[in-house]
């Protein structure tokens, strides 16, 4: 007789954008690298037929939810993103939950036997701007596809099928519940690694790179993305000529950095950032306190410094000599921000054992 095994515990990064943001949302190209700054999230089926989850991190604990009324009626934020990744994987693959499951050998969508327990941790605070709600999907879907195939081998590697499966689910319950995004977030968490990556995942392309001497500083500031980049599509509307070409402009600078990258040409990837930034400043999301600390890091002496994801807050990164660093993180959080401590180019979505 099989053996089910009816928990997994699944980890997948956070994110940082490196150049691009705002032009990949309309089908240019961007660089984004995974951080090792982890989201871990463990998944349980049980004999009930409900959703309880547990995240504290984004203060939901103690919630439940029966299993036929999922998507539906008031969700808290925290548990949007957990809860319409569980239904969506239902709809999607509504015989899973009772194929081979000895344990469940009764449960069916159509009778509503079954249940899922999730809880939810991460090494990082959301309020970074790391993309904890995507990484917390991704944790979903592929726990979710884990247990119900029972491949729960951590040594064998994901088929590229299997990862661009993952990709697709995850990405379209981002986009049920906040209408827009590119999926660059979601691909770092499945993926990992820096990445090369067109809108809606029609290229996915990783770096064969070791590390990047990125400096990371957090402005201690919170600004809703939907809405920046709704505040950026009403000037396209104005000004279409315009903004259309600042994204032709950056999806050029993106395809120049990442040959950049790949000759670890930092100084030339420094000046792209800088030119970057410039259009990124004319779409109007720069904001005073992140420009304050991008240019500190330049004068201190890094080679380039930019926002990092939407813009007016969240972070900055800068780029810069091994000698230089410290000096550069110092000027960061003498200029008001905070010097983040996490490495780049992680690890993607992983089981952990």
């Amino acid at each position: 007789m099989k053996q089910f095994n009816n928990s997994i515990t699944v980890s997948a990064p956070g994110k940082l954008m490196l150049l691009g943001e705002h032009a990949v949302v309309y089908g240019r190209p961007c660089i984004v690298t995974a951080v090792n700054q982890r989201m871990r999230v463990t998944v349980e089926l049980i004999d009930q037929p409900v959703l309880e989850l547990n995240a504290p991190d984004v203060q939901v604990t103690d919630y439940k939810k029966p299993m036929s009324n999922l998507g539906q009626g008031n969700i808290p934020t925290g548990a949007k993103f957990v809860e319409i990744a569980v239904k969506n994987f239902l709809n999607c693959h509504p015989e899973r939950l009772a194929k081979d499951i000895n344990l469940y050998s009764s449960a069916s969508p159509q009778n509503d036997k079954f249940g899922v327990k999730i809880t939810t941790s991460s090494e990082f605070s959301s309020q970074f701007g790391f993309g904890s709600s995507s990484a917390a999907t991704v944790c979903i879907i592929y726990a979710l596809s884990e247990l119900t195939r029972q491949n729960l081998d951590n040594k064998q590697s994901l088929r590229s099928d299997d990862l661009k499966a993952i990709f697709d689910l995850s990405y379209k319950t981002v986009l049920d519940i906040q209408g827009k995004g590119s999926g660059f977030d979601v691909a770092a968490a499945v993926y990992g690694g820096t990445l090369y990556f067109v809108t809606d995942g029609k290229l996915i392309k990783p770096f064969k790179i070791d590390q990047l001497p990125i400096i990371i500083g957090y402005s201690g500031i919170k600004f809703d993305t939907v809405r920046l980049i709704d505040e950026v599509a009403k000037k396209a509307e104005k000004y279409p000529f315009i903004i259309n070409n600042i994204y032709d402009q950056i999806a050029k600078l993106v395809k120049k950095a990442k040959k950049a990258i790949l000759t670890t040409d930092f100084i030339t990837l420094g000046e792209l950032m800088n030119f970057n930034e410039g259009y990124l400043s004319t779409l109007g999301v720069e904001g005073k306190k992140l420009a304050d600390m991008i240019y500190a890091a330049r004068d201190a002496g890094a080679y380039g410094a930019k926002l990092s994801g939407a813009g007016i807050g969240d972070c900055m990164i800068a780029i810069a000599a091994e000698d230089k660093k410290q000096t550069v993180a110092n000027a960061i959080t003498q200029a008001g921000g905070q010097v983040i401590d996490v490495k780049v180019n992680a690890k993607g979505v992983r089981i952990e054992l």
